[in-house]
């Protein structure tokens, strides 16, 4: 006789949907929601999947590959490695996320650019931006930024689409919708640039404690966790 999963274990994926279709009703339909996925379950997965979520955010490679061999069922999913990436698992990082939004380091963009040229393949990356001081967070500071972004553009196997950017804890609102409106103004200063492989075309900002500040700002993309699966 098969044994049941325990009801603690369970994904309420009724509720899963309804949080999801709340915070829809709150923004721009052009906003994507990416479901950050780190630390749930397949099942937690599949239920905001149900609902015609397609990115969702991994911040570990290895985490994200189990999920994945488990998902087959869930072909249209576009992965995106949103933590930190070390520098030794660039090619698996590459073979397995669509997206990589989490490129903090003018090292690991070249890395980035060898390993897919190796491999033949095009992945579409952003830039992790830190505009406030946060010796946790991981990111370019802006001067860096700057002063790389020539280099940037000559990696020709990489496509740069994006920015994205974590807040440090504990801001005021105010600091916060300022930070987001400084990255959508970098976005436009990049763009009016004119270079070539630097295409900013998605902004990656705001959270499930922040995300309706960071719409406001001209967000195009909120990546949603503890506001989607918490005690589902």
């Amino acid at each position: 006789m098969p044994v049941e999963r325990p009801p603690a274990l369970s994904v309420n994926a009724q509720l899963i949907q309804e949080r999801i279709a709340q915070v829809r009703s709150q923004i721009p339909a052009q906003v994507e929601i990416m479901a950050v996925s780190k630390g749930y379950t397949p099942d937690h997965i599949r239920a905001a999947y149900a609902t015609g979520i397609r990115h969702f955010g991994e911040s570990r490679v290895q985490e994200a590959q189990q999920k994945q061999d488990q998902l087959q069922d869930c072909p249209e999913i576009c992965w995106h490695l949103i933590g930190h990436l070390q520098t030794n698992k660039v090619r698996l990082a590459l073979q397995r996320f669509s997206w990589i939004d989490s490129v903090d380091s003018w090292k690991l963009a070249a890395l980035l650019n060898q390993k897919a040229t190796e491999l033949h393949y095009r992945p579409q990356l952003c830039l992790q931006v830190k505009l406030a001081p946060d010796p946790d967070k991981y990111g370019w500071e802006l001067q860096d930024l700057w002063d790389h972004l020539p280099q940037l553009d000559q990696l020709d196997q990489v496509l740069w689409k994006g920015l994205m950017t974590i807040l440090p804890l504990g801001l005021s609102e105010s600091s916060a919708s300022q930070i987001f409106q400084d990255l959508h103004i970098l976005a436009s200063q990049i763009n009016q640039k004119g270079w070539p492989h630097l295409q900013i075309e998605v902004l990656s900002m705001g959270m499930s404690g922040d995300y309706l500040l960071a719409v406001a700002a001209g967000s195009t993309q909120i990546r949603l966790g503890r506001a989607l699966f918490a005690e589902s």
